[in-house]
């Protein structure tokens, strides 16, 4: 059975969770998703210009939401965790479901539970037992260990590493090739640096960026 796809967001983020769900229908040898078009309530032209070489249709605002086909699901394609949540709430009062994406290249280890939204990029890893709240969005080559909790609308950047048993709080960003050290807590809204190394617990709402972070 194939179901229709709609991405929110036509940035760059945006159009590579179009490439993942065009893997994912190669690794099947058949199509699991049609991929129906893109919405975003304010597309730059270069953009569009991007979409339409990708052979994507622009379907308007993200209010063309509320009224699509039944069944239609869809994937916020936003790396921004806190402008995905603002949408995702939006979205919330619309008739449509957010679908989950795993890249053919992405590893995701037993007993590991994710929510509606997840997208696991290429080269992602997450070994076992570990829980990932709605609209996580880890990218490509990004690494989760053991026993970790990622709550809801939380980003792993690029080549970044969660150690095992790590709480990362709603809305955490860790940015490109940082790592957060075993066992830390990072709090809710807080932002890691690129290239920085957590080795303490960060509360809520702050940034930390160095090594060691601060």
């Amino acid at each position: 059975m194939t179901t229709g796809l709609v991405v929110v967001g036509c940035g760059g983020h945006g159009r590579e969770v179009l490439t993942i769900a065009r893997a994912v229908n190669e690794a099947a040898g058949r199509p699991i998703w049609q991929l129906l078009g893109v919405v975003d309530d304010r597309p730059s032209e270069e953009n569009l210009k991007r979409l339409q070489r990708l052979d994507v249709p622009y379907l308007g605002d993200v209010a063309w939401l509320r009224d699509a086909p039944p069944a239609t699901r869809h994937l916020i394609g936003i790396g921004d965790p806190r402008i995905r949540r603002a949408i995702g709430g939006r979205i919330d009062g619309y008739d449509t479901e957010a679908a989950s994406l795993v890249h053919p290249d992405a590893t995701i280890g037993p007993d590991t539970e994710y929510g509606p939204g997840f997208v696991a990029f290429a080269g992602a890893r997450v070994t076992t037992n570990v829980t990932l709240g709605r609209h996580v969005h880890l990218n490509q080559n990004a690494t989760v260990g053991h026993d970790s909790r990622l709550a809801d609308y939380v980003s792993v950047n690029p080549l970044a590493a969660v150690s095992g048993d790590c709480h990362l709080g709603e809305g955490v960003l860790i940015g490109t090739t940082a790592a957060v050290l075993q066992g830390l807590r990072i709090g809710q809204d807080s932002t890691v640096g690129a290239g920085a190394c957590v080795v303490r617990d960060v509360p809520d709402q702050v940034t930390v960026k160095g090594v060691p972070a601060r």
